[in-house]
């Protein structure tokens, strides 16, 4: 979340910065620095009284020592006073000090320079474009229809298992889908991210660490007796290793990869932008994590971007590389690059990857911090992004590589999956 210093010192410039969000901070900073106001004047308040009971003590003593004992009563009696205005002023700063993190919260993080405005995907501005161009043969199918016609995946199977959103992989299907978190795995590790294999359900301050909750309670799936969460991302348990961690200079930056299923009740989605492996409830997803001084986050965005990039480019699918705009972006990020795929059977792009950074939004949340030089305690930068997310990955690789013969696996997965073609 937003530190309450960036509200002290510039207000006006948080409120500027949100509305490229299309979100009207106004009404939160103005009630969260009244709540600091009335914090401060209370622990002035409190901060007085505990100097008189100190000097009351004091007197307490010299009077006791003077024989004069009904004084000192007295004196003691006013000491009982002031001790409990005391803890009537300590129960109403932490009043206003849980209702400020609670308007705090409210806020989504102010997104970085380069981010401009815009109202959705729509005012997106495409900043690349790469891979090759894709020449459908006649009667080329989209990838639902390939699934069934090569008995790969099926739909209607997870629909009488668990319901619309959870497809079954068969045969050279699921070895596809093995052979491409593998492939993932393995490209991440050798760029130097160290691979952990997390928990898949997080407990209620694992969701509220990385920004899902209180934002995102509705899309995510809940066992409402552990009060546990199943995990939309492997973002949220990779990054709460971090949670309530000071790490040593040498210890930053870190750099770690993870594959996890992902749950997400993605409410409200209908139409065609839910048809085969369009849009699930379930899917496999591997992901990269960073922690980094906030010197070198950018630096260290970019290089992210350009690994998501090398994996599209080795897998040989046309892409596109987004920087979205305010009004697309999610709740937590500072600036956000997005790749799509060409899907030419579907004649539409399909999000692949989101590679963010989210600058100290997440490390307050998380306290999240690192000793630096001068053995000063700094909030880290957090960053994040699929490497890769598998649905549209391959839908596209289905669609782009059919043939009158078959389907045409890439090269660089032939290692993994173990044959050349689906047929």
């Amino acid at each position: 979340m937003l530190t309450l210093k960036m509200l002290r010192d510039d207000p006006k410039a948080v409120i500027e910065k949100l509305k490229i969000k299309n979100f009207d901070a106004q009404p939160i900073v103005d009630k969260v620095l009244e709540l600091d106001a009335r914090r401060r004047s209370l622990q002035t308040e409190s901060d007085a009284l505990l100097a008189q009971q100190k000097q009351k003590a004091a007197e307490i003593g010299n009077l006791m020592k003077q024989g004069l004992r009904d004084a000192a009563e007295a004196a003691k009696a006013e000491v009982a006073a002031l001790k409990a205005r005391s803890a009537e002023l300590l129960a109403k700063m932490d009043e206003a000090a849980s209702e400020l993190d609670s308007q705090l919260v409210l806020m989504p993080n102010t997104p970085c320079a380069l981010v401009k405005p815009g109202k959705g995907a729509e005012d997106n501005e495409v900043v690349k474009m790469g891979g090759p161009e894709v020449n459908l043969p006649e009667g080329a199918l989209p990838h639902w229809e390939l699934a069934k016609k090569y008995d790969i995946i099926d739909f209607d199977l997870g629909v009488k298992i668990t319901g619309a959103g959870f497809p079954v992989y068969k045969g050279k299907g699921a070895k596809l889908q093995r052979a491409l978190i593998n492939f993932f795995l393995d490209q991440n590790t050798a760029a130097g991210y160290k691979e952990v294999e997390p928990p898949v359900m997080v407990n209620r301050d694992s969701g509220f660490g990385t920004g899902q909750l209180p934002d995102k309670e509705g899309q995510m799936y809940h066992a409402e007796v552990d009060d546990f969460y199943m995990v939309p991302t492997a973002e949220v348990p990779v990054t709460n290793i971090f949670r309530d961690v000071i790490l040593a200079e040498n210890e930053i930056p870190q750099r770690l990869t993870a594959y996890t299923p992902c749950f997400r009740r993605e409410a409200g989605s209908y139409g065609k932008d839910v048809r085969g492996l369009n849009r699930l409830h379930q899917f496999d997803k591997v992901e990269i994590v960073r922690v980094e001084k906030p010197e070198n986050s950018y630096a260290a965005l970019d290089e992210m971007v350009a690994h998501v990039e090398s994996l599209v480019n080795k897998l040989g699918l046309k892409y596109r590389i987004l920087r979205l705009c305010g009004g697309d972006m999610s709740f937590t990020s500072a600036i956000t690059y997005d790749f799509e795929l060409w899907s030419a059977a579907q004649g539409r792009w399909l999000e692949i990857s989101s590679v963010s950074n989210f600058e100290t939004y997440q490390a307050n949340r998380l306290h999240l911090r690192y000793r630096d030089a001068d053995g000063k305690t700094q909030l880290a930068h957090t960053l994040n992004g699929s490497s890769l997310a598998l649905p549209r990955v391959v839908a596209a690789l289905l669609e782009d590589n059919q043939t009158p013969d078959g389907i045409v696996i890439p090269e660089i997965l032939r290692p993994y999956t173990g044959f050349a073609r689906i047929d």
